[in-house]
């Protein structure tokens, strides 16, 4: 029942990742004030600062993980494009896997809350932004896989070279090439 190619299931998971992983990134870097949260809390013994190098390149980074995902998936994308609860499979499945599941200690979850020294609010208050990223990312895939549009691939490719445009450009004003302002 495959109604569609490798490649262009690819395409749909890493524009459906970096675009989402763009936007919650934003909101939640604005609204949890990350810059501060990194530098004044116990997640600077952890985390970048968020004005480096490695952070702004860290959007155009996505498109890798994204395409990493795609590989894993595309086993069972049948299951999860065309299954009656498709979208909440995939929903359950990176939720499970890739957020509270991850085979290291990462902030938020199960394993980072064992065996890190992190305190719970620490953990916690990443925690929205993953579970909402995640699950924008199944909806728009699963919604994008079902039904085609000519107008969500050129959205998403504007999107997605708007994102690896401004990532570069973070880089260099890390790097010190460009101003920063």
């Amino acid at each position: 029942m495959q109604t569609f190619s490798f490649g262009s299931f690819a395409w749909r998971v890493v524009a459906s990742h970096v675009l989402t992983y763009f936007v919650f990134g934003l909101l939640a870097s604005t609204l949890f004030e990350y810059r501060t949260l990194y530098a004044e809390t116990e997640l600077r013994h952890l985390m970048r600062s968020t004005d480096t190098a490695w952070v702004a390149a860290g959007a155009a980074l996505q498109f890798v993980r994204g395409m990493v995902f795609a590989m894993v998936l595309w086993p069972i994308a049948d299951r999860i494009v065309h299954g009656v609860r498709g979208g909440l499979l995939l929903y359950g499945l990176m939720l499970g896997l890739a957020v509270l599941g991850t085979a290291g200690p990462a902030p938020g979850s199960l394993e980072g809350m064992i065996y890190t020294t992190l305190p719970l609010r620490i953990h916690l208050i990443g925690l929205p932004e993953v579970i909402l990223q995640t699950g924008a990312f199944s909806f728009l895939l699963v919604t994008w896989c079902r039904k085609p549009a000519r107008w969500m691939n050129v959205a998403a490719i504007i999107g997605c070279v708007l994102i690896a445009l401004m990532s570069a450009a973070g880089v260099l004003a890390a790097l010190g090439v460009i101003a920063a302002r």
